[in-house]
């Protein structure tokens, strides 16, 4: 679905060793795969997801988005129809006072029929959850539920891909549960390719992949168990693990034979209630 080829990036008009954010990146992500990109603040995961819908254009090497050219001009907007994104503040994302036209406000500027808006709006509610909120003003609504109403926009716009940039970053406990559930139910149910972008430990642990970034380069990539197994790795490049994982890590350290790729709760008493027995 995505391809970067040896993806280089720099803001400055004079490209040295000192200004490069990529550092020829080589991504592949798959059709219908949930892909999470992780590294600490300044390793350059926002500027490669905001090269997937042509935000930014590559000053070396090149990024395809289901086989087409980012660097395509006459394509762009196919490009960003096809690979939509949904950032931090829903605040910022939501344009009209009521939830039902805010959905539908991407789809008219499409230029898409006003029959079809209503089914897209209709089918957009419905994935994320918000279909009895539908004549609610947003801003009456919860960090979540504007989170997921801003998600619903994206959807009417009938993209191949949604790349999340920390979506839950300013929202509270329950907010960022509803946001999640509603993330990964658009992956299993509805078939979406997912990329995300987090700094939430547990949130990754979610997805099919993971790949870490650090200073524009792609340092560990594969499974969520293999990547956070790998604890003194993801504290070497500054990021943290799963509190489960964590917990497991420092039960080995004290000489406790438990397996390493522990990710979930109920996993872990399991395991520890085999070694009471």
């Amino acid at each position: 679905m995505i391809k970067t080829e040896n993806l280089t990036f720099w803001f400055e008009e004079e490209q040295n060793e000192e200004n490069l954010i990529l550092k020829g990146i080589d991504l592949e992500i798959k059709d219908g795969e949930f892909l999470c990109i992780l590294g600490h603040n300044g390793s350059g995961k926002s500027t490669l997801a905001k090269h997937f819908n042509a935000i930014y254009l590559p000053r070396g090497g090149r990024v395809l988005v289901d086989g087409t050219d980012t660097k395509c001009e006459e394509k762009i907007w196919d490009i960003r129809q096809n690979t939509a994104m949904v950032f931090q503040n829903p605040d910022n994302q939501i344009v009209a006072t009521i939830v039902e036209e805010d959905v539908a406000f991407a789809a008219e500027n499409l230029g898409v029929a006003p029959e079809e808006i209503r089914k897209r709006v209709d089918y957009a509610l419905e994935a994320v959850g918000m279909t009895k909120f539908k004549k609610h003003a947003p801003h009456l609504l919860s960090g979540g539920q504007k989170q997921r109403v801003a998600i619903a926009g994206v959807i009417a716009m009938k993209p191949k891909t949604i790349v999340f940039d920390e979506p839950t970053a300013m929202l509270d406990p329950i907010g960022r549960r509803e946001v999640m559930k509603t993330i990964k139910r658009l992956n299993s149910e509805f078939g979406m390719t997912i990329v995300l972008i987090t700094h939430n430990m547990d949130e990754a642990a979610m997805a099919d992949r993971i790949v870490v970034i650090d200073d524009g380069k792609i340092v560990h990539s594969g499974k969520p168990r293999a990547v956070f197994a790998d604890v003194e790795k993801m504290k070497s490049l500054g990021l943290d693990t799963p509190q489960v994982t964590s917990l497991v890590y420092l039960l080995r350290k004290e000489g406790i034979d438990i397996k390493s790729d522990i990710l979930e709760v109920d996993e872990c008493v399991e395991e520890i209630l085999k070694l009471c027995q």
